[in-house]
């Protein structure tokens, strides 16, 4: 378990990191219009992916579809680079870790859900 105080640190740093990015930067600062109220509703889904509090209702691929046609796969590379270095840089290691392969197996779950077409592969 990692306290949600921590993870609120991260929460922080992490898209402190994102809002300078010249990548996905502008994607991010052009989606969010409360920053204060995202990055405490992203404290309440880090807290409820790492420590399965329930504090956090939502539908990230909704949050995501929402901007599909601004994404491209690219970004999440990006994303995961600085969650990465945010993490080690906030969190113990074995913390850092473990919220960096959670934060990997999200990413590819967004992205399947946000590119992802069978019918392009000629699916039946």
């Amino acid at each position: 378990m990692i306290a949600d105080e921590d993870l609120e640190r991260l929460v922080d740093r992490f898209y402190a990191k994102v809002r300078r990015d010249e990548l996905i930067g502008p994607l991010f600062n052009s989606a969010v219009h409360d920053w204060q109220e995202h990055l405490v509703k992203l404290g309440a889904f880090w807290s409820s992916v790492m420590n399965c509090s329930g504090r956090y209702k939502g539908s990230p691929m909704a949050a995501h579809l929402r901007h599909v046609a601004s994404i491209e796969p690219r970004m999440f590379e990006r994303w995961i680079a600085l969650w990465k270095v945010a993490a080690r840089e906030e969190l113990a290691a074995d913390q850092a870790e473990s919220v960096i392969a959670k934060a990997e197996r999200i990413s590819e779950s967004l992205q399947l859900g946000l590119f992802f077409k069978p019918e392009a592969r000629g699916a039946a």
